[in-house]
């Protein structure tokens, strides 16, 4: 869980200011350096701009009592995200999303003379459906013949990792986990295919960019004595905008894609259990779900349609992807689809393993849905029922979980390519092990299946 005081863990690189926890509240100081580049964002109208539009996270100031050090200029309260999530979490559609949210505010903030001074990936998160900048002190005053200092780091966050997915493999998307200042441009060069030489955006802002790069890597260049015209700098950002536009990734047909297509579960079956499920979460009333599993979301919303803000997980980019799109569409905004790979989840990264935190420091979830989870863990990935209950009693106070038995249909496919090794995975063996940290308040088989549906309270929620 994240801290309830003290200074957010990735807010030490700026000079200009910080954020920190105070009795569970967000805060941002802006220290004195930033004061000129503060009032012009505010004075010229650009926050507004930006706040109306939906591209910045709204604030309020606050007294100085709240200030952390003596050069406090001032103390912001920032609007909550309610859930924090990284680019490596990320399907194609929400990371082409953010960056051309990036892109529309560096548009705006030019025409009010301010420019980003960096274009970090790290600095959009999610909030009702929409990509969002979160870091208020990402802007400076625009100085006439200025380049935008942030270009590189929108190729590295955005354009490389985007070209990358869509020319060659999805799953490349990973290696923003690897590199937290983006996707090194040498490296996207050599992975992408031959014809993306021929595409002049990517030859230019990828290929002849990390060209450049290793031409001045050991040379000392002024940067200050380059020069491009305001018309220039506009022309920059159109062109990056077109580039992103144009880069496309159509989630094909996989395994978990097609997974309600081709599920065992009869129609009357899988309405009992979109019911059970409707009722459990209206006796948890939770204020967060977790959907672990969550394929395209179809028992996510029926959180999400109690109003309950909801995050999304699943394993299959392509699962992810049409989730993020149905969301899109359909204007859902309590909704976040996410990729996560439970058997290896988010880690803590970054400088002292804090910069990026865990999957687990930023529970627990008020509830989980753990459906037609369990089999997969267990049997596909060999993890016994003993670690599995252990983990869900890190993540969720609450838990609604469903147990399906080697005789279910889905179960024996997985058995059908290998030596049956889990005899202890039973339903009583399942029901023991998440006693251990659950009490099981509700229990249901589910009509023309052999299916049991659980509502479990976590023992440590009880005292």
């Amino acid at each position: 869980m994240l801290a309830a005081n003290g200074v957010v863990p990735s807010s030490f690189r700026d000079p200009s200011g910080f954020c920190f926890f105070e009795d569970g509240s967000l805060y941002r100081q802006v220290n004195l350096i930033y004061k000129e580049n503060y009032d012009h964002l505010i004075d010229s109208g650009l926050y507004r701009n930006l706040v109306d539009s939906g591209l910045l996270v709204a604030h309020e100031e606050v007294a100085a009592d709240y200030a952390r050090t003596g050069d406090a200029y001032k103390i912001l309260k920032p609007e909550m995200i309610p859930f924090i999530s990284y680019p490596y979490e990320w399907c194609f559609g929400q990371l082409k999303d953010a960056a051309l949210a990036t892109l529309e505010t560096q548009k705006r903030a030019l025409d009010f003379g301010m420019t980003l001074k960096d274009s970090s990936a790290y600095n959009i998160q999610f909030m009702g459906g929409r990509p969002v900048l979160v870091d208020t002190l990402s802007f400076e005053e625009y100085r006439e013949g200025q380049t935008w200092v942030g270009y590189r780091q929108f190729c590295q966050h955005f354009l490389a990792p985007l070209a990358l997915m869509s020319y060659r493999d999805i799953r490349l998307n990973q290696l923003l986990r690897v590199y937290l200042d983006g996707t090194p441009l040498d490296l996207a060069s050599s992975l992408l295919p031959r014809r993306t030489w021929l595409r002049f955006p990517l030859l230019s802002h990828i290929h002849l960019h990390a060209r450049s790069q290793k031409h001045f890597a050991d040379r000392t260049v002024n940067t200050r004595g380059r020069q491009m015209s305001k018309l220039g700098f506009a022309g920059l950002i159109d062109s990056l905008r077109s580039s992103v536009k144009k880069l496309h990734w159509r989630p094909k047909g996989t395994e978990w894609a097609q997974y309600y297509e081709n599920t065992s579960y009869s129609r009357d079956a899988l309405q009992e259990k979109t019911q059970l499920v409707a009722e459990f979460l209206a006796e948890t009333n939770p204020d967060m779900v977790w959907d672990l599993g969550a394929n395209m979301g179809l028992f996510s919303r029926i959180a999400s349609d109690q109003g309950i803000r909801t995050i999304s997980f699943d394993v299959d980019p392509a699962a992810v992807e049409r989730n993020y799109l149905e969301c899109v569409e359909k204007g859902e905004t309590n909704i976040l689809p996410l990729l996560l790979d439970l058997t290896n989840p988010s880690p803590g990264i970054g400088w002292e393993n804090d910069e990026r935190t865990s999957i687990l420091e930023r529970g627990p979830a008020d509830t989980a849905l753990a459906l037609a989870l369990v089999h997969h863990l267990a049997i596909s990935n060999n993890l016994p029922l003993r670690n599995i209950a252990r983990f869900f009693n890190r993540i969720c106070n609450s838990l609604i979980i469903e147990f399906v038995p080697k005789s279910d249909a889905q179960v024996q496919r997985l058995l059908s390519s290998r030596e049956d090794v889990f005899p202890n995975y039973t339903q009583q063996a399942f029901e023991h092990e998440l006693g251990r940290h659950f009490t099981i308040r509700k229990s249901a088989r589910i009509t023309d299946s052999t299916r049991t549906l659980y509502l479990m309270t976590g023992r440590h929620a009880e005292s």
